[in-house]
């Protein structure tokens, strides 16, 4: 039996040079309006791709510009019956750069309105170049949301898409070694808000990562 049902997914949109939006959001398949594109379903079933309804990648986008107003464009192409992200927040597609979309930090083989999501999914858009020869990896920081004052832990930051680790990407001002790992100590309590990132290369490009969030405290 198909049930269309709202679900919480994370959303994350990566612009050129800040991150746009990071949080969770809700969402469900809908009918989705744009400037360029007009106004048109939006659940899953678009292009015959799945026999049920549900929410998307591009439903998730559309329900967290309701509430940060970021402001986002796409038009529709018939044949594959979805949209095309042009831009958002104002950033928008060149003939060198277009709006990526990850699900899990794996690229779509398919549209937005095509890919349907399920509880506690990592959604991406990222800003990314298209140009021929430039491979994009999208980065994944990962480690512990607790630590104690001056005890060093150790964080990781790998290709989201493949788990290859990532070296010398930063994290708060430290260089990821030959596995992708940094040790960083905490001189004071609180909450810390970390992400990695990594400078273009000969051949490739990086998307900053998802935040990790480390809550440290005061050890015995």
């Amino acid at each position: 039996m198909c049930q269309d049902e709202k679900t919480t997914v994370n959303l994350r949109i990566e612009g050129k040079d800040k991150t746009i939006f990071e949080d969770t959001v809700s969402t469900c398949g809908h009918r989705v309006t744009t400037h360029s594109g007009g106004t048109h379903h939006c659940n899953g079933t678009n292009n015959d791709k799945n026999p049920c309804a549900g929410p998307t990648c591009t439903t998730a986008l559309d329900d967290a510009n309701k509430v940060a107003k970021f402001g986002f464009d796409g038009t529709f192409d018939e044949q594959y019956d979805d949209f095309l992200i042009t831009s958002i927040n104002d950033e928008n597609m060149t003939d060198t750069y277009y709006w990526a979309i990850c699900l899990n930090f794996v690229p779509l083989t398919v549209g937005g309105c095509q890919q349907k999501v399920k509880k506690d999914d990592q959604v991406l858009f990222a800003y990314t170049t298209q140009t021929q020869g430039i491979t994009t990896h999208f980065l994944k920081l990962s480690g512990p949301n607790h630590a104690i004052i001056n005890r060093p832990v150790v964080l990781t930051v790998t290709d989201g898409g493949t788990g290859a680790p990532v070296q010398n990407a930063t994290v708060d001002g430290h260089k990821t070694d030959a596995q992708g790992q940094v040790s960083i100590a905490f001189p004071r309590a609180g909450t810390h808000k970390l992400k990695a990132e990594k400078e273009s290369e000969p051949g490739a490009t990086f998307i900053r990562s998802n935040q990790l969030i480390i809550n440290v405290i005061v050890g015995p």
